[in-house]
């Protein structure tokens, strides 16, 4: 007798078929992304349907940007790219690592799936094989942060290593340049906030530049001085423009144009009170999240007041944290007001555009990132990758341990995986195996995507961490086996968490035994 459960047109998959989906699906994600792992790794076009020209077209090789772009219909698919947008969170970089590593992952899970054994049984070998990996990565990590010429140089090492996959590669000495310049300014603080990044363009990439300071992009109002020196700034949000009746559906009947004239001059006496309120405050400088109005703009000019409107909201909230003002709505209270203060206010052109840096301000960790570049797309791109290497840097300081890269980790977790599962008695150490295997795959994918051999380079990668040279690692552009010390370095939480990630999203993957999904909504006439 057969008894229905759900609602109809309600689906279930079950044991393997439920376990044969996720893996596939899993499999197809970090498929699609592998291809954009490492130094040689090639970029996706991600281009909405509905868009027209370069609207809605991405051009990017970032795992993150890639995942979130597209839509997909499978659980287990889902769970990569959650994990995807986690480790961008946490980290900054390894977004397309995390993925392709729970991929192969879960590709060698299939194989002992074929072979009959328990999901459970594989489970626990993957948590004593994940164990063992994260031992031998922190036993590796070294941290120089208290030599301060070596801890820079692993900085700029760790910047290089992160652009070198980016569209900025070609370009990564500078860069790296000024990610660690930007982000050691910030003091040890993961605030990122205080670092903007301007994107104009025009030129080539290799114009953009590092400015000390906050840059708003926006113009200074008409008759106003261009130049403030020890400046003291008024950060609001408040309505400059000439007051009205604020009823909705009030209006107002005059009988002759003398009455219309007395009530626009009243509108402007309250503004002229409004503006002396300010000004009595004392600033030179006011910064306005809404538009300021002709008649307030010429009072500010005959008070010798700088005066920006429109400044958006992402703008303000930033000028107040690093002029280390707040943002005001009104002016009854002034001793209730803090005002922002810096060095200078100054006018200044960039390409074509006029715009407002404020130097000196008084959390002096501000500065800009001013990228130029010939497309939109280049622009975007190279935002990302800045931002990335940017990220990384700030967790490094936090955590100041690093690794090295090149392959030299994956292989190095590898062998102590192997090591530690001819200990353990039982199927687990077949498990526990077949993840060394997954790890030993990391370095396999950057040398194709190289268009090396990947099957002889990675033997003698192995051979060489087996003779007792565990900082040996890939040199992808010269196809060699090389001490990867001072040329690929990479943080150590970075590596971590994609190693913690990606065993924690493949264990989840393989505990589903059932897949359960409602019926479709019916939609009415």
């Amino acid at each position: 007798m057969s008894t229905q459960l759900f609602n109809e047109g309600a689906t279930e998959e079950r044991a393997e078929n439920a376990r044969l989906s996720n893996i596939i699906g899993a499999i197809a994600v970090g498929d699609l992304v592998k291809s954009t792992l490492g130094p040689k790794g090639m970029d996706k076009i991600l281009q909405s349907a509905s868009s027209r020209g370069g609207d809605g077209l991405i051009v990017t090789n970032d795992g993150a940007t890639i995942l979130k772009s597209i839509p997909l219909d499978n659980a287990a698919a889902k769970v990569l790219v959650n994990i995807s947008k986690v480790q961008d969170d946490e980290v900054g970089d390894g977004t397309t690592s995390v993925c392709v590593l729970a991929a192969e992952i879960l590709r060698q899970a299939e194989q002992l799936l074929d072979q009959r054994m328990h999901p459970q049984t594989i489970i626990d070998g993957f948590r004593l094989a994940t164990a063992s990996a994260r031992s031998a990565l922190e036993s590796s990590a070294v941290s120089h942060k208290d030599d301060e010429a070596q801890w820079r140089e692993d900085l700029l090492s760790i910047a290089r290593t992160t652009l070198s996959s980016k569209v900025l590669a070609a370009d990564k000495h500078k860069f790296a340049e000024v990610c660690v310049d930007a982000v050691l300014r910030l003091k040890g603080s993961t605030n990122l906030d205080r670092i903007q990044i301007i994107k104009k363009a025009g030129g080539k990439v290799s114009d953009s530049y590092l400015s000390d300071g906050f840059i708003l992009n926006k113009k200074i109002g008409v008759n106003q001085p261009r130049l403030i020196k020890g400046a003291r700034i008024l950060v609001a949000n408040t309505p400059m423009d000439t007051d009205k009746v604020k009823v909705f559906g009030a209006k107002i009947k005059v009988s002759d144009t003398a009455q219309l004239a007395d009530l626009e001059r009243a509108e402007r006496e309250k503004m002229r009170a409004k503006v002396q309120k300010i000004a009595a405050m004392g600033i030179n400088v006011f910064v306005n999240r809404q538009l300021i109005y002709n008649w307030p703009e010429q009072l500010f000019a005959d008070a010798g007041i700088m005066a920006i409107e429109h400044a958006d909201f992402d703008g303000v909230e930033r000028l107040a944290l690093v002029t280390g003002g707040e943002i005001a709505s009104s002016f009854d209270s002034p001793e209730l007001l803090k005002l922002g203060a810096c060095d200078t206010v100054e006018e200044i052109i960039i390409g074509e555009d006029r715009m407002v840096k404020f130097g000196g301000a008084a959390a002096g960790q501000a500065c800009t990132v001013v990228l130029r570049g010939g497309t939109g797309q280049m622009l975007d791109e190279a935002e990302r990758s800045i931002h990335d290497a940017i990220a990384v840097l700030s967790q490094t300081i936090a955590e100041p341990r690093i690794v090295y890269g090149g392959g030299c980790s994956e292989m190095l977790m590898s062998k102590a995986v192997d090591d530690a599962a001819k200990l353990v008695p039982g199927k687990k150490s077949i498990a526990m195996e077949a993840f060394a295997k997954a790890l030993r795959q990391m370095p396999t994918i950057l040398a194709d995507n190289a268009g090396l051999d990947s099957a002889d380079l990675v033997a003698r990668l192995r051979a060489a961490h087996y003779d007792g040279k565990s900082t040996s690692g890939l040199d992808l552009f010269e196809g060699d086996v090389v001490d990867v010390v001072g040329k690929v370095t990479e943080s150590f939480k970075l590596k971590r968490q994609v190693l913690l990630s990606a065993s924690e999203a493949a264990e989840m993957i393989l505990r589903v035994d059932d897949i359960i999904r409602c019926a479709p909504r019916q939609r009415r006439n």
